[in-house]
C-alpha cells in the first residue's frame, strides 16, 4: 500500500515486541493488510514471501540446523505455502537459534493445522480484520488522540456517569469528517487497498477479489470440481446478511444438499468472510430462538456479492454496526461475547453484549429519527436481567447523543460510538 494510505492499526498495540522471545502468527482474510502491518511494526526484520516459488525453493535448501544462522528472526509471509518451514522454525526456536519470528497467512485452516502439528504451545495467534471505522478515519500510521467511545463499555464504569459527560452534539467541523468516514465504510467496506482507488476501480477490485478468493483460498480449503454452486451460495448468503440462518433454504435455493450448504458456510467462516452471531443462551422473557444470524464481515464485499450498489438499506447499516463491534472486540482482545436475543413471540434485541461487569443491550436503527417503541425490547430484557443489566444503546445515524429511556438507555450516533 502507498505510504499516503498507510493506516494506523489498533492491533499494532497488541502484537508482541521483538524483545520478547516468542513465535507469533498473524492471520486474517486476504488483503486486510497483514504484510503492511507486519513490516511497519517490525521494519528491521528480514521479510520472505512464500507466495513466490523461488523463495519456497530457496528455503527448502536451507538445512534445519543452519536455519538460525541463515534465516534468523524473520517475517514469513504465506507460511502455509511451504509446510517444511514450520518444522525448521520449531527446531531453530527450541535450539535458541532464533528468538522471534512472525508467520503470516490467510488460509486459516491450513495455517492452524500446521501450528497444531509443529508449533503447539510455542505461538501466540492474532487476527487482522478489515479496517475499523476509527482506522479509516485516522490519516496516517500515527496513533489517534483518543480511542472510540465503544471501548469504555468494556470497563466497569457506570454508563450514565461517563455518557452524561459526553457532548450532546458535535460541532459541524468535527462531525462532518466522521460522517464522511462512515459513509465511506457503508459504501465500500474496510479493505485497505480500496482507499486510493476511484469508484469504478473499487467496484472492479471487489469483483476481482471474489474471483481471487474462489481461485486461491478455496483451492486451499477444499477440492471442488465445480465452483459454480459455491459461487451461487456466496451470493445467496450475502443476500441473507443479517437474517436468521436457514441451511435448508440456502441449500434449496443453491441446488445443493444441506450437508454441502453447511460445508460451504464453514469455508466462508474459515476464510474470514462471514461470522455467525449466536442467540443468547438464556430464556429471559419467553422461549427464545436458538438459530444464529449470518453476517458478512466486510460491507463492501457483501454489497458486491448481493448487488446492493446503491442506497444504504437497513441490513447494510445493521451489518456495519454488528461487524464494527465484533472487530473491536477481537482486535483489542476484549473478554466479552456478542449475542442477539429473539423470542418466538417476536421480541428482538439486535445485540446483547456480555462483559465482565454485566450485560449491555444494543438496538440498531438505520433512520435518523427515533420512536418510543425503539426501546421496548431493551426495557423487557433489562427487567428480566435485573442487576446484570448495565444499560442500553440505540445506535443510529442521527446527530444527538442523549438519554432516552430507563433503565440507563441512551441514543448514540454510530459515528460517535466507533470513531
Amino acid at each position: 500500500m502507498s505510504e499516503d494510505f498507510l493506516k494506523y492499526r489498533f492491533l499494532s498495540l497488541f502484537l508482541p515486541r521483538r524483545s520478547r522471545r516468542g513465535l507469533v502468527v498473524l492471520t486474517g482474510a486476504r488483503q486486510t493488510g497483514k504484510t503492511t502491518l507486519a513490516r511497519a511494526v517490525f521494519p528491521d526484520m528480514q521479510y520472505i514471501n512464500l507466495d513466490a516459488p523461488e523463495d519456497r525453493d530457496h528455503l527448502r535448501t536451507i538445512s534445519t540446523a543452519s536455519w538460525g544462522r541463515t534465516v534468523g528472526d524473520a517475517i514469513l509471509d504465506e507460511a502455509q505455502k511451504e509446510p517444511v518451514v514450520f518444522e525448521k522454525v520449531k527446531y531453530a526456536f527450541d535450539e535458541k537459534g532464533i528468538s522471534f519470528s512472525l508467520l503470516l497467512g490467510s488460509s486459516q485452516i491450513l495455517l492452524l493445522k500446521k501450528i497444531r502439528e509443529s508449533l503447539a504451545g510455542r505461538v501466540s495467534i492474532y487476527e487482522l480484520w478489515p479496517l475499523l471505522l476509527a482506522e479509516i478515519h485516522q490519516k496516517d500510521f500515527s496513533p489517534p488522540p483518543s480511542w472510540p467511545l465503544v471501548d469504555r463499555f468494556f470497563g466497569k464504569e457506570d454508563l450514565n456517569r461517563f455518557l452524561s459527560k459526553e457532548p450532546a452534539l458535535l460541532m459541524e467541523k468535527e462531525d462532518a469528517p466522521r460522517r464522511e468516514t462512515e459513509e465511506y465504510l457503508l459504501q465500500w467496506g474496510g479493505m485497505p487497498a480500496l482507499l486510493p482507488l476511484s469508484e469504478q476501480e473499487r467496484w472492479k477490485w471487489l469483483k476481482d477479489y471474489e474471483y481471487t478468493y474462489l481461485e486461491r483460498d478455496l483451492s486451499d480449503l477444499a477440492r471442488l470440481d465445480d465452483l459454480q454452486p459455491f459461487s451461487k451460495f456466496k451470493k445467496l448468503a450475502a443476500l441473507r446478511c443479517g437474517k436468521l440462518l436457514n441451511y435448508s433454504e440456502l441449500a434449496r435455493d443453491t441446488g445443493v444438499s444441506v450437508d454441502t450448504a453447511q460445508r460451504y458456510l464453514e469455508y466462508l467462516h474459515l476464510s474470514y468472510q462471514t461470522v455467525l452471531l449466536q442467540p443468547y443462551k438464556r430464556n429471559l422473557t419467553s422461549s427464545a430462538i436458538k438459530t444464529p444470524k449470518l453476517y458478512w464481515l466486510d460491507v463492501g464485499l457483501m454489497r458486491q456479492l448481493s448487488g446492493r450498489r446503491e442506497e444504504v438499506q437497513g441490513e447494510i447499516y445493521e451489518t456495519m454496526v454488528v461487524t464494527e463491534l465484533f472487530k473491536w472486540i477481537k482486535t483489542t482482545q476484549k473478554l466479552a461475547e456478542m449475542y442477539f436475543y429473539r423470542t418466538r413471540s417476536g421480541l428482538e434485541l439486535d445485540i446483547l453484549l456480555e462483559t465482565g461487569s454485566g450485560l449491555i443491550g444494543l438496538e440498531v436503527k438505520s433512520r435518523k429519527g427515533l420512536h418510543s417503541s425503539d426501546t421496548r425490547a431493551m426495557r423487557e430484557v433489562a427487567k428480566a436481567l435485573g442487576k446484570e443489566w448495565r444499560g442500553g444503546i440505540v445506535v443510529y445515524p442521527g446527530r444527538e447523543l442523549k438519554k432516552i429511556d430507563q433503565p440507563n438507555i441512551w441514543a448514540i450516533p454510530s459515528r460517535r460510538l466507533f470513531i
